[in-house]
């Protein structure tokens, strides 16, 4: 994933609701970026606008408190079309989603279209289950593959950005 040196990093991560995943992965993403000092704008949203205005459920809120990370103050919301030129990466945790967001995405954008668990080396289109119809044990296993792969992602950004700024 590359950027252009005009533009200010920016990360929106989406899946289906924007009440599980995707506030997982915004708050897991923010906190990795956070730790190597990685300036970044990260949002979330979902495709769907059936949680719009909710809180995350109950549920990703307590797996990502038990790391650290506080996501109960996000607030569903629903991908808009500014979001293509808002963000630099736009990143769906399922290839559904994804497919969703490509076939939503206008042909003039700024946003790079892709998978989370894509920015493992071999694991392309990996998709992080949904764990809302599941138990506490899927939001956990969900966190792991998600906080390792916002690690993974903040780490090969903050490494272009010095390399460009080089």
């Amino acid at each position: 994933m590359h950027w252009g040196k005009d533009q200010d990093l920016s990360v929106l991560f989406v899946c289906l609701g924007n009440i599980c995943r995707s506030p997982m992965a915004e708050g897991a993403f923010r906190a990795a970026a956070e730790k190597i000092g990685l300036k970044v704008h990260t949002d979330s949203v979902g495709t769907a606008g059936y949680h719009v205005g909710e809180n995350p459920d109950p549920r990703a809120v307590h797996v990502a408190r038990q790391h650290g990370v506080d996501i109960s103050a996000a607030r569903g919301r629903q991908l808009a079309d500014e979001d293509f030129t808002a963000f630099t990466h736009i990143l769906a945790l399922d290839t559904a989603n994804l497919a969703g967001i490509k076939a939503r995405a206008p042909r003039i954008r700024k946003a790079e279209l892709g998978l989370l668990l894509n920015v493992f080396e071999g694991r392309n289109d990996g998709s992080v289950p949904d764990p809302y119809y599941g138990d506490e044990s899927d939001f956990a296993e969900c966190w792991d593959q998600i906080s390792e792969a916002t690690e993974e992602l903040a780490n090969q950004l903050k490494q272009q950005d010095e390399s460009s700024n080089a």
